[in-house]
């Protein structure tokens, strides 16, 4: 069974920074590539950011490029999103994922496995 479980959120002001983890079981994420999904209140699912198994290719959402960065640890298992300078578009709930589509084709398409999410809220 495939389980992704994501901690990290939580409630920052604006300008803030949060870590987000995702720790994988029954999924080996040293094959497959990933990424952070969200959701906000009354919007669609979208993709934030995504990375291939060795962090050669990585994208970004335009939302968020230069404030977030993906990173992997394949030995653990797991995927982080540093969130820097967040805004009140920021909220929403976080998901970790694996994508249908491969990340070299850009950041779309829906996901094979995702997490519960973990919730990011800002506000002052």
């Amino acid at each position: 069974e495939v389980q992704l479980v994501e901690s990290g959120g939580g409630l920052v002001q604006p300008g803030g920074s949060l870590r987000l983890s995702c720790v994988a079981s029954g999924l080996p994420l040293i094959a497959k590539d990933m990424g952070w999904a969200r959701q906000a209140p009354g919007k669609e699912l979208e993709w934030v950011a995504g990375a291939s198994p060795n962090m050669r290719v990585v994208r970004y959402a335009d939302s968020v490029k230069g404030r977030f960065t993906i990173s992997r640890d394949n030995t653990k298992n797991m995927m982080y999103l540093q969130m820097d300078s967040l805004n009140a578009d920021d909220t929403g709930m976080y998901y970790c994922a694996q994508p249908t589509t491969l990340i070299r084709s850009g950041l779309v398409g829906g996901y094979k496995y995702r997490g519960q999410g973990t919730q990011v809220t800002v506000s002052s």
